[in-house]
């Protein structure tokens, strides 16, 4: 079937390019009898503005550049959702980029989105990329920061705050005399462990103590479940913080093979809660965060900076929920 142009409505509805370009547009130039006619001809033929053209006429894209490193859990999944929902309400479209650190040259992203003409631009929270987008806002391309907390002229972001609530869970732990605690590294979400180890530093210096277990893994170890099975051979902790989903469950199950019961032996939290973290046996205790919430706040957000709305907070701050499950005691 032919795909019905800008030019086979101008012919239906009798009138110039020009003016059917103007009616899709919203300019309020054209007559109403004139408008009615090219959106009668618009609906009988079934015509579908490209948005990206529709733009151009606008000085705008209608078209909002996503930015994610790389990660495999349900969380990133989530934020897209909220973000996508958002989106199609204000007619915006998503062009994904993915990020892999070590692969992906940022160069080429940052250039591909300044061609690209897009209205705006979101970034998921790896430092390293953030550090970097920020490049853009001086193409006076306004950018929305998801996870971390930051603002600027051009910059606004939303986030939970991470630090907070591990800060929380461990100061909890250190209240009851319990200070073997450790936080297992995340290759993949290296700025989010900092946070982490942020928040747990604050807690054992307000008891006067010093945090020591952060367990890096090492560079010839390539999963966090073959680094646990080794570690837990010789080591043990009271309390393990993962930040993903897999982490914990390779904590855990690394844990039984060396013949380790969580969580009388030891526990487990994970910093993000999933579904998944509830399917586990035991059921992995976690933190519930608005993931959805954050990529549809984010999306909101951006728009209003794209149509110059006020924004009271550009800093904005989601909650936190504990769920304590079978992992902890």
């Amino acid at each position: 079937m032919k795909r019905v142009t800008i030019y086979d409505v101008a012919k239906e509805a009798g009138v110039s390019l020009a003016t059917v370009s103007r009616v899709i547009n919203g300019s309020d130039v054209v007559k109403a009898p004139t408008k009615s006619k090219v959106e009668a001809a618009i609906e009988r033929l079934g015509y579908k503005p490209n948005a990206i053209a529709q733009g151009l006429a606008l000085s705008k894209t209608t078209t909002i550049g996503l930015v994610i490193p790389e990660a495999s859990y349900t969380y990133i999944g989530q934020i897209i959702n909220g973000l996508i929902d958002v989106a199609k309400i204000y007619n915006y479209n998503i062009i994904l980029h993915t990020i892999t650190e070590g692969i992906t040259d940022l160069n080429d992203v940052i250039e591909t989105i300044i061609r690209s003409r897009v209205d705006g631009v979101i970034v998921y929270n790896d430092k390293l990329v953030i550090d970097r987008m920020e490049e853009i806002s001086k193409y006076n391309i306004p950018i929305v920061i998801i996870g971390k907390k930051t603002s600027g002229e051009m910059v606004s972001s939303v986030y939970v705050d991470i630090e907070k609530a591990i800060y929380e869970l461990v100061n909890n732990y250190l209240d009851k005399g319990i200070d073997d605690i450790a936080i297992i590294q995340d290759r993949k979400n290296q700025y989010s462990i900092n946070q982490m180890i942020k928040g747990a530093s604050l807690a054992f210096e307000q008891h006067g103590k010093k945090f020591k277990n952060y367990l890096e893994i090492d560079a010839a170890t390539r999963t966090s479940y073959k680094f646990m099975s080794k570690y837990l051979k010789n080591n043990k902790h009271d309390l393990i913080i993962a930040h993903r989903d897999s982490q914990a469950m390779a904590i855990i199950n690394a844990a039984k093979e060396n013949g380790l019961s969580v969580p009388e032996d030891i526990e487990v939290v994970c910093a993000i809660d999933t579904k998944y973290n509830s399917m586990m046996r035991p059921q992995i205790s976690s933190f519930s965060i608005p993931s959805y919430d954050l990529g549809a706040v984010a999306m909101r957000i951006m728009t209003k900076m794209l149509h110059d709305e006020k924004i009271d907070d550009q800093e904005i701050e989601l909650s936190y929920l504990y769920t304590p499950r079978q992992s902890t005691k």
